[in-house]
């Protein structure tokens, strides 16, 4: 009996480790990312030069998207000087003005022709890239994927590695 505990215990713990990122959208990791292109900004347009960019794709009828925002707010204010926090919406003006909570504290568009969100296949949201610097793609998923989730540390570690 005690083999047969220890044999399922060993296949759950190796089945947990071999766990995949699962993607909603095209893979752009390590990749030149495309341009941000958006219909409108509903803040300021934000300087990115020198900065790592974070792009959340989200919508306001999404509750895991809405679900993000308070820890994506505290993202923007704790990295502010190294990151940018951009969030796209494919939604009207007046839809995303209209949410009042959570209250989006970072930069933000829309994009109803959905230009970047196609660019990138996003098929499920919320989905976040990171970019660095350079422009190039070190981090892209759901961020609050279980065993994937995006972390301040996964931030500080890609700031730090950069």
């Amino acid at each position: 009996m005690k083999k047969i505990i220890l044999l399922i215990t060993l296949l759950s713990i190796s089945n947990f480790y071999a766990q995949e990122k699962k993607l909603w959208a095209k893979s752009f990791i390590n990749k030149k990312a495309p341009e941000i292109v958006v219909e409108k900004w509903l803040t300021e347009k934000p300087e990115t030069n020198g900065k790592f960019v974070l792009i959340d794709f989200w919508a306001t009828w999404c509750g895991p998207c809405k679900k993000a925002i308070p820890e994506l707010n505290e993202f923007h204010h704790k990295f502010k000087d190294k990151l940018v926090v951009i969030g796209i919406s494919d939604e009207p003006k007046g839809k995303v003005k209209k949410m009042k909570n959570p209250k989006m504290e970072y930069y933000s568009a829309i994009d109803t022709k959905e230009r970047l969100e196609r660019i990138y296949e996003v098929k499920g949201i919320p989905h976040c890239v990171i970019i660095d610097p350079n422009g190039i793609v070190v981090w892209e998923g759901w961020p609050q994927q279980k065993g994937f989730e995006l972390t301040e540390k996964i931030i500080s570690g890609l700031i730090k590695n950069y």
